[in-house]
């Protein structure tokens, strides 16, 4: 059966248990540095025991090291890659190639997003060169997927719920280029986020002071069985830096999905046990800027969130009147104090607000302003969904099975569990004839049975006794203990592990002989590793002090002029446009219509 993996973003140790409990077959997490989030890093320490707690259920836990490296820092992220060798992660997500040009313990490498791996041509190369999976870009089609697979063996993974960036994963220096922080190494400051106004070649504003770039979160549970067939083998959830409420919240939605069109399609988990929430899952209610499935089956209106990046969160209704203090809906869900909503005032300017109380049909926020009859109002904090997440005690157990009989000295209790390890332990004892034995038949049944504080629940019980007996609570505890400290021990031996194999240098030809700094080569190893595969001309990253004057700074599939319902479709080409920001910088768009992509030009 094929093996299907959910994967759940984990900020720090205790959200990274959540999503296991929460039913994540793997988590990824980010180490003291290089992580791709400079707000997100972890010690060893906490790394090693969110390993431990995710190897109990055979989950995976990978570690994120996808920046690009300076020469100088090339030591320290290699000893580093060391040490999480030492602790046991299952994989390293990377991004610098100049890390296969060093001495790396055989961890199973995992080629970050920020590759850019689009094409069928790249990620073959990459499985040539050594990687063991690949994290494809988000923008790609179904079809396109497809047409990866067919090209290679290799794990593909792919986001499913989260944040989008609007450009092309790993191209993207805007941030850098208008304020020193790049993307790349982690520090982002989100110029995707902000708001512009467009103009055309004349000077005529097309769209003012609207966030042109912010596209809407990536939501594709209802399409996980098309990525399945083809070709997806990991289930990624977008949110390293999201609170506890949303991984669990969104983990334990995706869980369900994915369980049904696995159980359906006779696939598996690639991780043991089952899980109880105690709570129902809606992603609309964490953080959420509205949903698109972006490019999987094409090019589709509305992806954008032009009106506000900020959260919006689900629809609760439209307001029918305003007083000074309160306001009654048309027909909505119900509000409770403590609510947070939002609403776009007569300017379209998003309000926030908390709701006091509620009073038969009226809503009493601390404040009205801005609301208007006709406002649609919006909740983005649902007071009673938080209290319930902050109390829930969700449970994942891994199904075990019991025989109990009797040795010639005494009695043996045998184990096995969801995946096939078994296991024994014994105790000499006395045995002693049950005075009454259908009362000693269900204490025992009742003490075996007790498996709580363990990652296991006893699912079926057989007792094969000569005759009823009387056997102590203490020795039956005893047996029940050292059976599943046993089993935990055998699941640690038995446990699959990734195989990872020593990097060995080759000549593979890399699919482009020429890279730009959107290549990403910002020290002497990633050149010499690009040299070696044929390439011959490279210029360094943007990171490395380049002038970005007149450069593109994006590469997007996403369209403002389609967004806008300004395509041309294909009667002429459009002329450039120009985005404006707050701070009066000028960006030059131009559209490949042919290829149906926009690059955005920081003007000289």
């Amino acid at each position: 059966m094929q093996s299907i993996e959910l994967l759940a973003p984990a900020k720090n140790l205790e959200i990274g248990v959540a999503a296991i409990q929460c039913g994540a077959d793997a988590v990824y997490i980010g180490a003291e540095r290089f992580g791709a989030r400079e707000a997100a890093g972890n010690s060893l320490k906490d790394i090693g025991a969110l390993a431990d707690h995710a190897h109990q259920y055979w989950a995976k836990v990978y570690v994120t090291l996808n920046t690009l490296l300076r020469d100088d820092e090339l030591p320290d992220a290699v000893r580093l890659v060391h040490a999480l060798y030492r602790i046991g992660i299952d994989g390293l997500i990377i991004q610098d190639a100049g890390l296969l040009e060093c001495a790396l313990p055989p961890v199973p490498l995992i080629a970050s997003t920020q590759m850019h791996n689009d094409t069928p041509e790249k990620v073959a190369f990459l499985e040539n060169v050594g990687f063991k999976r690949a994290i494809l870009a988000r923008e790609l089609s179904l079809d396109e997927i497809a047409s990866i697979r067919k090209k290679t063996a290799m794990e593909l993974e792919a986001f499913v719920h989260g944040a989008l960036c609007v450009c092309y994963s790993g191209q993207c220096t805007m941030s850098y280029a208008i304020g020193g922080r790049s993307g790349n190494r982690g520090a982002c400051a989100q110029p995707c986020r902000r708001p512009y106004t467009l103009a055309d070649a004349s000077g005529r504003i097309l769209a003012e002071n609207r966030y042109l770039l912010s596209l809407k979160d990536l939501n594709r549970s209802a399409s996980l069985r098309g990525m399945i067939r083809a070709g997806i083998t990991s289930f990624k959830i977008e949110g390293r830096l999201k609170d506890k409420a949303y991984v669990m919240n969104v983990v334990a939605h995706y869980r369900r999905a994915l369980d049904e069109v696995l159980a359906a399609d006779g696939l598996k988990r690639s991780a043991s046990g089952k899980v109880r929430a105690g709570f129902v899952p809606n992603p609309d209610k964490t953080f959420n800027r509205g949903y698109t499935e972006y490019f999987l089956r094409g090019r589709t209106d509305d992806m954008a969130s032009m009106r506000t990046p900020k959260s919006t969160g689900e629809r609760i209704g439209q307001v029918a009147s305003v007083r000074k203090n309160a306001f009654t809906l048309d027909a909505c869900a119900p509000l409770h104090p403590g609510d947070g909503i939002c609403f776009f005032d007569g300017g379209g300017i998003l309000v926030g607000t908390r709701v006091d109380r509620v009073e038969n049909d009226s809503v009493f926020p601390r404040s009205t302003k801005g609301m208007w009859p006709g406002a649609v109002v919006f909740r983005n904090l649902d007071a009673v969904f938080a209290r319930t997440l902050r109390a829930d005690k969700t449970e994942r157990k891994i199904d075990v099975s019991f025989t109990l009989d009797e040795t010639p000295d005494g009695f043996r209790l045998e184990a096995v569990d969801e995946d096939g390890n078994r296991t024994g332990a014994e105790l000499e004892c006395e045995k002693r004839t049950a005075e009454k034995g259908d009362a000693a038949l269900a204490t025992l049944r009742k003490q075996l049975a007790r498996t709580g504080g363990t990652a296991f629940e006893c699912t079926g019980l057989e007792i094969r006794l000569e005759k009823p007996r009387f056997i102590p609570v203490s020795t039956l505890n005893t047996l029940r203990r050292d059976v599943l400290a046993a089993l935990a021990s055998m699941r640690e031996t038995n446990r699959p592990r990734p195989g990872g194999t020593e990097i060995v240098p080759n000549d593979t030809a890399y699919p482009e002989k020429k890279l730009t700094c959107r290549g990403n080569v910002l020290n002497r190893k990633a050149e010499a590793f690009y040299r070696r595969h044929g390439v011959v001309e490279i210029e360094p990253a943007a990171e490395s002090g380049l002038d970005m004057r007149g450069r593109t700074l994006m590469t997007t599939r996403y369209c403002v002029l389609y967004e806008l319902g300004r395509c041309p479709k294909g009667r002429a080409l459009p002329a450039p446009c120009f985005l404006v920001d707050e701070d009066g910088r000028r960006f030059e768009l131009k559209f490949d219509c042919k290829a149906c992509k926009m690059e955005i030009i920081l003007t000289k």
